[in-house]
């Protein structure tokens, strides 16, 4: 007798990026950037269909879910990449190492010195489980 193993794979429900509410326009901008590539990286299935215009001409597709850009101050930053290693949610941090140097060797060498409640995080993706993400952002406003 055979045992067939179900693998689920779930969709996460909702994805946020929480910046640093003292981050000017730029960099802000700048790290959204670099924190949504990597969140498409990791999670290709949030990804929609493409996009198709009046001439049949094709787009790639966007995330059908959104996702809002809202701000919180540094610690805050810190206890939301705590209480989502606690929770299993992914989540994706930017250091402030980041935008320090534009040598991704250095950057990575900065982080390897730094115990995670060191890092001084300029942004953070949650994604996962739309109530949890949700719960865990409620007190976080709107960027900008």
């Amino acid at each position: 007798m055979s045992t067939i193993i179900e693998t689920i794979s779930v969709q996460p429900e909702r994805c946020v990026i929480v910046l640093n509410q003292d981050l000017p326009s730029g960099k802000a901008a700048n790290a959204s950037a670099v924190i949504a590539l990597t969140v498409g990286q990791r999670h290709p299935e949030l990804v929609g269909a493409p996009l198709i215009d009046a001439d049949n001409g094709e787009y790639p597709g966007l995330i059908p879910i959104g996702i809002p850009v809202l701000s919180a101050h540094e610690e805050t930053l810190k206890n939301l990449s705590t209480m989502c290693r606690q929770q299993g949610l992914d989540r994706v941090i930017f250091p402030i190492e980041g935008q320090e140097t534009t040598d991704y060797h250095d950057f990575r060498a900065a982080l390897l010195l730094q115990r995670p409640e060191e890092l001084r995080l300029l942004g953070i993706a949650i994604i996962g489980n739309k109530k949890t993400v949700r719960k865990l952002t409620a007190n976080c406003k709107l960027f900008g």
